[in-house]
């Protein structure tokens, strides 16, 4: 289980590994261009199965932290998913690999 940590601060987004890759390579994408946008998420029933959202943009540092080295080929049909998604007026918003049962649901923490 990997976290992305924001802002440094105390927020920690517990993520698997393997989302937290394909993620990074959608926000680095977008950050890259100077472009800003929310991440969204629903939140596992253990802490109130609502929906978080953080603004992403490249004035704050966000630290991609991996647990696994080992995190199998890049699934291109997901990257074009999640970035479709991040290109959206609502922003980025996670949603499960295609084709492989949920494995993650994310826990944000303050």
């Amino acid at each position: 289980m990997g976290k992305l940590i924001y802002a440094r601060s105390e927020l920690e987004i517990d993520i698997a590994d393997r989302a937290l890759l394909h993620l990074q390579l959608v926000i680095g994408a977008k950050l890259r261009r100077g472009e800003s946008f929310f991440f969204s998420w629903k939140e596992d029933v253990s802490v109130g199965s609502g929906r978080s959202s953080i603004w992403l943009t490249p004035a704050l540092p966000l630290y991609f932290r991996f647990l696994e080295s080992n995190l199998g080929p890049i699934n291109r049909e997901w990257l074009e998913l999640l970035a479709a998604s991040a290109n959206s007026g609502q922003g980025l918003v996670y949603t499960e690999e295609p084709g492989v049962p949920p494995t993650w649901k994310p826990r944000g923490y303050v």
